[in-house]
């Protein structure tokens, strides 16, 4: 009895009208080798996996900068998150520069100047998300 009423709640809390299907994207699918953006420093592996959801909100990537790469300066007009993955980096916002290694993140304001630079002997790979307007 129990059981029934717990299966009767869950269809009575799911929405009558549900969203798009979810995008499944294979990260191998979205990757293309080229030189990081603002600046062309050095080279990287970009993972552009967001491109492939219709209409969406957000932009969610990952990019692999390669020994003596970087994402140079530039202002940003949105929020932006670096989480590091793997390696090191060094992250500026606003003229103040951090250490980033694996597991941690930097989260960029509105209208900073922003850029991150690989450090160190391996590849620095991050995930990079910010919203994007509505298309």
């Amino acid at each position: 009895m129990l059981v029934r009423l717990t299966a009767a709640l869950v269809l009575a809390a799911a929405p009558a009208f549900a969203g798009p299907a979810a995008v499944i994207v294979d990260e191998t699918q979205a990757m293309k080798r080229e030189p990081p953006p603002h600046g062309a420093i050095g080279m990287s592996t970009a993972y552009r996996i967001s491109d492939a959801a219709p209409n969406r909100t957000m932009e969610f990537r990952k990019r692999v900068l390669h020994v003596g790469a970087a994402i140079g300066a530039h202002r940003i007009d949105h929020d932006e998150v670096y989480y590091v993955l793997s390696g090191e980096g060094e992250v500026v916002s606003d003229g103040k520069t951090a250490r980033l290694t694996a597991g941690m993140a930097a989260y960029l304001y509105r209208s900073a100047v922003v850029g991150i630079r690989q450090v160190g002997d391996q590849d620095l790979g991050l995930i990079i998300s910010y919203p994007i307007e509505k298309r």
